[in-house]
């Protein structure tokens, strides 16, 4: 069986306190895109896990698909050997949540593969075990998402089919302590649920990624790549996550060729 696992983006990132977990409270929109990788698993005689692609560095058992696995082999003995193949195309350490993604859809896998009979409720609760934003990835449709990004209230869906998406990531890598390392908590200046609602043209005066304030002056060619998709005409350009890519939102028709990017189609 094999499943493509998607990406995201955040439209708007803002942290709204410390808990007494030592994770922080977020308010976040979450937007799926269509950059995937490829999930294969199948029934086989003994475990083998194989990843192709952009190669990562976590090794077989720090890999989330094979976490996801293990995990629910723990409640549901039934779970036997597995042949798992992952191609991975979305660019790890990039605030796209592509692992998340593929733990989430090994979840899913799982649960069809052995007909577990657990529900999106019931594997979203696995899913937080496994990152904090996995949870979005069961049900992956536009969410607002609060608490540390696993409280997902469902969002209409936004318009977006007349525009492209230009993301782009530089060879800076941003780890999740050094981004929150100089971010004040406050309570959100805007709702983002009725901030995602607005024209495409005002979000750039309404909606903002508050990482960026810890992020560029440490990583100024993260900042530079924001400025190039203004400069090449982008509607709308932001930081997703804590970085380190950035995204740009152009209509379609006027995308600009910007090396090293990748273009994505919006439906």
């Amino acid at each position: 069986m094999i499943r493509k696992p998607n990406c995201k983006i955040n439209l708007g990132l803002y942290v709204t306190g410390k808990r007494p977990d030592g994770y922080h409270n977020l308010e976040t929109v979450f937007l799926p895109i269509p950059l995937c990788d490829e999930l294969e698993m199948e029934p086989a005689d003994e475990f083998f896990f194989r990843q192709e692609g952009i190669q990562l560095d976590s090794g077989t058992e720090g890999n989330l698909c094979v976490k996801a696995y293990r995990m629910l082999q723990q409640d549901f003995p039934q779970i036997g050997n597995l042949r798992i193949r992952l191609h991975k195309r979305i660019p790890f350490g990039a605030g796209l949540g592509g692992g998340s993604s593929d733990a989430a859809e090994s979840l899913i896998l799982l649960n069809r593969l052995f007909r577990l009979g657990l529900s999106d409720a019931q594997l979203e609760s696995y899913a937080a075990r496994l990152g904090s934003d996995c949870p979005f990835f069961i049900t992956n449709r536009p969410a607002f998402a609060t608490g540390r990004g696993e409280l997902l209230e469902p969002l209409p869906p936004l318009d977006l089919g007349g525009y492209n998406m230009l993301l782009l990531k530089p060879d800076d890598a941003v780890s999740t302590a050094e981004a929150y390392r100089n971010i004040t908590p406050a309570p959100a200046p805007t709702d983002l649920r009725k901030a995602v609602l607005q024209p495409m043209e005002s979000w750039r005066n309404i909606i903002h990624n508050q990482f960026e304030d810890s992020v560029f002056p440490q990583h100024p060619a993260i900042r530079a790549c924001k400025e190039q998709l203004y400069r090449e005409g982008a509607l709308y350009a932001s930081m997703t996550g804590s970085g380190s890519c950035v995204y740009g939102f152009f209509p379609k028709g006027r995308t600009p060729d910007i090396k090293g990017a990748y273009l994505i189609h919006l439906a």
